[in-house]
């Protein structure tokens, strides 16, 4: 004789099996950065900056749960990339990479520059012209692997602000930087001692999600960003830090 399940039950079951993937989309995003002024930054306790107020909008308008924390860098990327509803920013997109992540944006794009001491003695016309010298890196970024896969000789640290002092004290001869066109860099005591010399690359960047991250939410979040974009708040998130100096 075939056993029936009572009706109370049932419902309770049917409850219970409904509330399960609830529970998963709801989980909140856990959001990692690095210290990058003036696109994330620590300020009064609180993760801020332009591109830190761009993840929030995404957010805040989509109606995600998020936690937004500020990270070496090389953390940063690898919890995004192993650990489960985590996302890190802000991301250059590379072949190398475009599988190890679902992407939202670009939410920005950026030069890849070599930069050097203003009174430098050597030619950097190509990037070929920097084979034999050192080159300051951050420890796990795009920078780094590019010219490491390139066999350049990188000298990376956790750190990527650390780099300049290096260069003043001759311990690296160039530093690979990613600037936007239009940042500049007058806020630090070596500004006029370090200059850029060579444009060797240019990304886009993007809040990169753990492949775990529903498609859904991707999907929402993407389109949210393309609403900032035409409703033109991109543009007014980006004046706001157009001539951010550091001493705010």
């Amino acid at each position: 004789m075939m056993y029936r399940i009572p009706i109370p039950t049932r419902r309770w079951l049917l409850a219970a099996m409904c509330a399960i993937p609830c529970l998963v989309h709801a989980a909140p995003l856990r959001i990692t950065t690095e210290h990058s002024p003036p696109a994330s930054m620590i300020e009064n306790g609180e993760v801020v900056g332009r591109e830190t107020d761009k993840v929030r909008e995404m957010m805040a308008r989509t109606g995600t749960d998020y936690k937004i924390e500020q990270l070496p860098w090389k953390r940063a990327f690898t919890m995004a990339q192993n650990e489960a509803n985590t996302c890190v920013y802000s991301t250059s997109r590379t072949p190398d990479r475009d599988r190890l992540f679902k992407w939202v944006g670009p939410t920005d794009e950026a030069d890849w520059e070599l930069w050097g001491r203003a009174d430098h003695a050597f030619p950097l016309r190509s990037l070929e012209d920097a084979r034999s010298l050192r080159i300051g890196t951050a420890n796990g970024d795009a920078r780094d692997e590019y010219l490491r896969s390139r066999g350049f000789k990188v000298d990376p640290v956790s750190n990527d602000l650390v780099n300049p002092h290096k260069l003043l004290m001759n311990r690296i001869d160039l530093w690979a930087v990613a600037r936007r066109p239009t940042t500049q860099m007058t806020q630090y005591d070596w500004s006029d001692r370090i200059v850029p010399l060579l444009v060797f690359n240019r990304v886009k960047v993007y809040l990169a999600c753990n492949l775990s991250v529903p498609d859904a939410l991707i999907a929402r979040l993407n389109a949210a960003l393309d609403e900032m974009r035409r409703d033109g708040t991109l543009s007014r998130l980006e004046k706001k830090y157009e001539h951010w100096n550091g001493t705010k």
